[in-house]
């Protein structure tokens, strides 16, 4: 690759990094449904063509961001099971990293929640849908090596099956849980009950369920 060649490919990166800047700071501030490519490429300060140069659509945008918030998500993850040594205190680990950063990055979270929500089509190759189910994909490996590492080691029953299946199945409860704890907060005090109360007893259901001794019918 000559030397124009390369500088001209950081040159589009870096532009493209900044379309995606902004996207995120409008999304932060005002939230996605009134966020516009306007309002984008003006907080960019650049062209709305050139916005549309990079990105074909809102959602070719959403699809960016997700991608920044999957890999994110996944050094956290990395981090916090790297931390541990037996597989169940891994995925615990993990599960506590997840609520951590719905709480520290709630833009992130938020882009993630919608992202799962809409029906996945023909997936086109090489696109910026791709790459977001790819860095899903990268996510999703580091719990199933957790849980592997947890039935290796005897942390975690050796009955419950796919791996895979069990990783998605603990995604979906941790993410419900952490959806109610924001959105139902106030509904939970008047029961006496507060968020982290929730997600403490979820954390604590999921190891008991993983635990090696219980009964599953």
């Amino acid at each position: 690759m000559s030397y124009l060649t390369e500088r001209r490919l950081e040159e589009k990166e870096a532009r493209r990094a900044q379309i995606v800047d902004a996207a995120e700071a409008v999304y932060a501030d005002i939230g996605w449904d009134a966020l516009t490519i306007d309002q984008v490429a003006r907080r960019a300060r650049l062209s709305r063509g050139l916005v549309y140069v990079y990105f074909k659509d809102k959602f070719d945008l959403h699809c960016a961001i997700c991608e920044r918030a999957l890999t994110l998500l996944g050094e956290r993850f990395e981090a916090a099971q790297a931390r541990h040594q037996r597989g169940r205190n891994k995925v615990e680990a993990a599960g506590r990293a997840y609520v951590a950063f719905s709480q520290e990055v709630p833009h992130y979270f938020s882009a993630l929640a919608r992202f799962e929500a809409h029906s996945l089509t023909a997936i086109e190759e090489g696109s910026t849908e791709a790459s977001c189910m790819l860095a899903g994909d990268k996510v999703h490996a580091i719990m199933v090596r957790c849980i592997e590492a947890g039935v290796a080691d005897g942390s975690i029953r050796g009955d419950l099956g796919n791996p895979y299946l069990t990783a998605m199945t603990l995604w979906g409860f941790m993410h419900g849980i952490i959806q109610i704890a924001a959105t139902k907060a106030n509904m939970l005090a008047a029961d006496g009950i507060s968020s982290q109360q929730l997600v403490e007893q979820a954390l604590r259901l999921a190891g008991l369920g993983m635990a090696p001794g219980a009964v599953l019918d």
